[in-house]
């Protein structure tokens, strides 16, 4: 079984392709594992491949945060040197740093 790598890292700052919005990288699956309903949701031609790694973010835009569930393919790296505002990152992050959160909690 092939198993791809993730390209981006939990607390990494990144930011969508085509729609205005950046978030932080909270958890990562291997490969789509949301609900068909979601996926069918996507306008077909924008779809993106499933077997690919997904992003769990706390996003922002200029109007609101929110949850974000994204595809490796839709993001790249934000090197803005910027943090995200989002209201829930204290829960989950430290201190802000070269572009990424360090983690509040022990992985296995």
């Amino acid at each position: 079984m092939l198993h791809q790598r993730a390209k981006y890292h939990l607390g990494q700052v990144v930011r969508h392709r085509k729609h205005p919005f950046r978030g932080v990288v909270f958890d990562v699956d291997p490969e789509f594992a949301n609900t068909d309903e979601w996926y069918e949701a996507i306008p077909e031609e924008a779809r993106p491949i499933k077997k690919q790694p997904f992003y769990h973010l706390l996003a922002e835009n200029d109007q609101s945060f929110y949850v974000a569930y994204v595809s490796e393919q839709n993001l790249v790296a934000d090197y803005s040197g910027e943090p995200v505002d989002h209201p829930d990152i204290p829960d989950l992050f430290g201190a802000f740093e070269d572009g990424s959160y360090e983690l509040h909690f022990q992985l296995n």
